[in-house]
Formats: C-alpha cells, structure tokens, sequence
C-alpha cells in the first residue's frame, strides 16, 4: 500500500491547486474584465481587418526573410552565406523554421502574410489580457490601453517582423509561468529565444523568480530543457559550421545605425557608436539589475545575497539529505520554497526587461514590441496619479510615432523612460508570496 505524501509536500501540492484553481476562476464570465477582454478581442479583430484591408504594406524586411529562408531551404547550412537585402542572417535557427513555414503557406506574398500576422496579433493580444486579468492590476477601463498603439499595429500587419513571434512566445511563456508550468513556460522561453535574442532581456529575473519557485534540481532540469531546444533547432547548423552559427545568430556586439535609433539619437554619432557607450549603458544596465534585485525582488528575503545564501544553504542540506539519509526526510520531500503570487512574477519580469529597454544602445522601431504590452502593468505599479499615468502612455506612443526621431523626441523618450523607472523604484514592494495574501505590499518603501 503507497503510504501518503509528507505533509510539507501535500501541503504545497494543495496550494499549487488552489493557486491554479484561484487563477482560472479569475477567468470565469462573472468577471466584468474577462467581457471587457473578449470586447476589446473582437473590436480589435476588425480594426485589424481593416487596417489589412486598406492601410498600403510597407516593404522593409520581408523579402530579405524570404531570401534567407529560401537560401536555407536550398540546403546552404553555413550562417554566412545565408544572406537577404538587409544583409546577413543574424537571427537563430528558430526564425528560419517559422518563416520557411511562412513561405511555404503564403508562397513569399505579402498579402496572405499579413492576414496571418493578424491572426497572430490577435493571439497574442488574447495572451497579454489573460496576464493582465489574472493579475488584476489594472482597472477594466485601462485594458483597452493594450489595443491603442499605432505603432504596435503596424509592426504586426504592415510590416511582418520576427519580433511579433517572439513576443507573442514570450508572452505565452509568462502565461504558463503564472499556471506555474515551469518546465513548459522555460521551453516556449527558450523557443521565444530563437526567434529573436532580445528575449534575453528577460532572463536575469526569470532565473531569480525560477529560484524562488523550485529547488536547485528543479531550476537546472527546466534550464536544461530550454538548452535542449536551442540544440535540436540549431544542430543542422551545429553540426556543418557550428562556430559561423554561433558567433551570427547569437551575437551579442552588434552596432546599429544611428540614423534608425529611436532612443539616443541625441547622442552625437561617433559617441553612440563607440565601445565606450556600449561599455556604459552594459554596466548601468548590470547595476540596476542588482540593485533592484537587492532592495527589491529579494527585499522579503533580506535582501540579494542572503536570498542565495539560503538557496546555498537549500543545496547543501539537500546534499547532506542525500549523502547520510535519516529515518526522515527533514525537508519532507518538499523544498523551502513556496508559490509565487501572480503579480510578483509579471512585474518582475515586466520590469526586468524595462530595465534592459532603458539601458539599450538602440532601439529600433519595431522594438517597440518589446516592452508595448508591459506599459499599462508598469504604470499602474507606480505610485502616480492616473493622469500622469495616461500622459506617460500617450507621451512614449508619441515618441515612437515620430519619423525620423531627433534629437528632442529621443531625448523626451529617454525622460520618460527614466521616470516610469524611478516610479517603480518607489513603489511599495510586493509580497512573492501566496502563503500570506494579506500582505499585497509593505508599507514601507
């Protein structure tokens, strides 16, 4: 007879379930957001109809997809001869899986692609607002802030980048990180990474949220499995030229023009272009990253190091378990590491890449669908009335409307940057945990 679970383990197990049970509840039809959502899906479901319909396409990268692609599909497996009028190849060998499929459904025409990146758009619109609804950080009336970007639109329809797959993976990620599905939520991450690198920015505090959620054994295995993709999609490259794959589809050093900066272009360009700059916004961009994971994702824990002290000391009592076992177990077959409320995750992460945003050499105009979505969450984090909330929003859109940027518009982005920033900073700390919801934030900064 199988003798029943420590109570520890059962414990944790009941908690993951009513954490699960809790989350899809928040979805139930008796929400007023969740109507409020499926409105804001359907009207924007025709909005993108239209905009397909009658808005002219905008020739930019996709026939340089097309001819990567179709260079790969001719068997070439060397990253330096794969090539489009853009340039060299310079994105993992997930973008060349997804868009060999894209050719080989739409034939390398426009018109059947745009209808499928609206669905896309769609879906990926319908992930951001199971986020937002599950975490319940913004009023029902600011959701439809995540359908009002001009910009975010047209990278999708009309201009068929890479990064709307990306994201829209990486968001699906997020939304089985809050279903705490690990495992899963690091596979799709690591998916998301293929498609395009800049979905690294995210990873520094997914590893923290990672240690807090599973023990040492948990965090590998599921590290292992995102290393698992990385190989499988790239090992016909692997295999033939494996130093040209790496050093093109995972460089990190790469110097973009200025001219197409929409940030720092008040940068004069010999300085944007230097190592110097680069060197200073790496070492800003480190520091702020510990200094907001010492004071505060790891502020309950008292602080960075002695939250991975006591994952240290976490390992070694496991080791110890493990080398001399005793009549029982003395962590009772479960870790000391407990469910992570849904808000943490998300304005972790959010934040964690609005770090990395703030701190980028340049940013593109399609790059703005990397931190688009997480906006509204990061606004409603901070301790600012409404009104400057809203101004914030409408103010950085502006900034990524404007064509070419100049030296005023890049400035007023980089401002706005800084203060949503700052805000965050002062914002009273969340709570990780789900063992105590009555403590949703301390009250002291």
């Amino acid at each position: 007879m199988e003798s029943p679970p420590p109570p520890k383990l059962q414990a944790r197990r009941q908690s993951e379930t009513s954490s699960r049970n809790s989350a899809f509840g928040a979805l139930s039809f008796k929400n007023p957001k969740v109507a409020v959502a499926l409105a804001l899906l359907a009207s924007d479901a025709v909005l993108v109809s239209l905009i397909i319909a009658y808005v002219p396409y905008t020739k930019i990268d996709w026939d340089a997809y097309m001819s990567q692609v179709s260079g790969f599909l001719g068997g070439e497996r060397d990253y330096g001869n794969l090539k489009g009028d853009t340039g060299p190849l310079v994105y993992p060998a997930g973008f060349l899986y997804v868009y060999s499929f894209l050719q080989y459904v739409t034939g390398g025409e426009v018109y059947p692609a745009q209808i499928l990146f609206g669905i896309l758009y769609i879906i990926n619109l319908g992930i951001v607002l199971f986020i937002y609804v599950k975490t319940d950080v913004l009023p029902w009336w600011a959701l439809s802030l995540l359908c009002l970007s001009k910009r975010v639109h047209s990278i999708f329809m009309l201009r068929l980048f890479n990064d709307c797959i990306a994201m829209t993976l990486l968001h699906a990620a997020m939304a089985a990180l809050l279903c705490h599905q690990w495992h899963l939520g690091l596979v799709i991450f690591s998916g998301a990474v293929s498609i395009k690198m800049n979905v690294l920015l995210f990873a520094p505090p997914l590893l923290l949220i990672m240690l807090k959620a599973m023990d040492i054994f948990g965090v590998v295995s599921a590290l292992a499995c995102a290393a698992v993709v990385q190989i499988l999609l790239g090992l016909p490259f692997l295999l033939s030229h494996p130093v040209g794959y790496i050093s093109r589809a995972f460089n990190l050093g790469r110097i973009f023009i200025h001219f197409w900066s929409v940030n720092f272009k008040f940068v004069a360009e010999p300085i944007f272009v230097s190592k110097g700059f680069a060197l200073t916004l790496l070492v800003a961009h480190l520091m702020l990253l510990t200094a907001f994971a010492h004071y505060r994702w790891c502020k309950h824990e008292g602080g960075l190091l002695r939250f991975l002290q006591s994952v240290l000391g976490s390992l070694k009592l496991r080791f110890a378990f493990i080398s001399s076992p005793p009549l029982s177990n003395p962590l009772d077959g479960s870790s000391c590491f407990r469910i992570l409320r849904k808000e943490y995750i998300v304005s972790t992460m959010f934040a964690g890449n609005f770090i990395g945003i703030l701190c980028a050499r340049s940013l593109h105009y399609q790059f703005y669908s990397w931190y688009f979505y997480s906006l509204p969450y990061l606004l409603w984090r901070t301790p600012f009335p409404t009104v400057l909330r809203i101004m914030l929003f409408v103010g950085i859109e502006l900034c990524w409307n404007i064509y070419p940027s100049n030296f005023y518009s890049s400035l007023m982005l980089l401002g706005q940057h800084m203060l949503i920033l700052w805000g965050i900073w002062k914002a009273p700390s969340e709570y990780p945990y789900e063992d105590d919801k009555s403590s949703r934030r301390d009250k002291d900064d």
